[in-house]
């Protein structure tokens, strides 16, 4: 089982910057991927970034390419989402999730953290 432990959300002023971190532990594998999802009251969970240890290879959406940025340390166990430019319709629930390999899909990967709230004010 892996756990995963977010920290960083809050409340920030439009324009500024947040960095989110997620922390896994337990039982993983040599081989795997993190990513960020967020859910809006009312709306779908959406994809945000991921990223694949192996290769090191990242994805982000066209939404938030240019503003948002996924990264790792060194020792490839937290993952990071940097935001920047953040704007009102950032607002939502920030997920971090773990699975096998990249992927824009949420079934696609096994465990997920508890959420923490990101709320940009204007």
């Amino acid at each position: 089982q892996v756990q995963l432990v977010e920290s960083g959300g809050g409340v920030v002023q439009a324009g500024g910057s947040l960095r989110l971190s997620c922390a896994a532990s337990g039982r993983t594998f040599s081989s795997y991927a993190m990513g960020w999802f967020r859910q809006a009251p009312g709306k779908e969970r959406e994809f945000v970034a991921a990223i694949r240890w192996s290769g090191s290879s990242t994805y982000h959406v066209d939404a938030v390419k240019g503003r948002f940025t996924i990264s790792g340390d060194n020792a490839k166990t937290t993952a990071y989402l940097q935001m920047n430019s953040l704007k009102p319709e950032d607002t939502a629930v920030y997920y971090c999730a773990y699975g096998p390999t990249t992927s824009p899909y949420y079934s696609s990967y096994d465990y997920w953290g508890q959420g923490t709230q990101v709320t940009v004010s204007s």
